[in-house]
């Protein structure tokens, strides 16, 4: 039985990893936000317009502590999932937690062409966006590295890439369960 969790910020790779991670290894893959709005039926967006902030953490917790019951799994959680409650605690008591490390200037690269998809972005220039992700991964930090493991997220761009990434994921993996026992 395996589960794994994905953290890290918006635009480090998590879906993308995960997904090829999943599919690579025959995992199953689950992006929390994705399952959110299909048990809820509506957009992260709609949930934060119609709860606010408070209201959708809470609904993101009981989401992860749902899917944290599935075993065989990769999940990848919401940029801000690990930094409320108890939940980076919980994961690192349920499975393997992974932060994908990625630098502020690549996130700044990555977040400025993804931007029209990413509401919290869309009216930034590069400049804010830079100054936004700064000021979030202060308060985040702490809680990603809390991860049982680290990775450096700067080169998904190639499937050679992720492969690349995957293969030395599966190696930390199997240290990181061979140093638990």
């Amino acid at each position: 039985m395996q589960r794994i969790f994905l953290t890290g910020f918006m635009g480090s790779g998590k879906t993308t990893l995960g997904r090829f991670f999943a599919k690579e290894y025959g995992y199953s893959f689950i992006d929390l936000d994705h399952y959110i709005e299909g048990r809820y039926f509506k957009t992260i967006n709609q949930i934060f317009e119609d709860s606010g902030e408070e209201g959708f953490r809470l609904i993101e917790q009981k989401a992860l502590k749902e899917v944290s019951e599935i075993e065989d799994v990769i999940i990848a959680t919401g940029g801000g999932t690990p930094c409320f409650f108890d939940n980076m605690d919980y994961m690192n008591s349920r499975g393997l937690t992974i932060f994908i490390n990625v630098s502020v200037p690549e996130l700044t690269i990555r977040l400025e062409k993804a931007k029209s998809k990413r509401p919290l972005l869309k009216d930034k220039n590069k400049e804010e966006i830079r100054e936004y992700i700064e000021e979030k991964l202060q308060v985040r930090l702490p809680y990603y590295l809390k991860s049982h493991l680290t990775i450096d997220g700067k080169d998904m761009y190639k499937k050679e890439d992720l492969a690349r990434m995957s293969e030395s994921l599966q190696t930390k993996v199997c240290a990181w369960k061979g140093g638990m026992g």
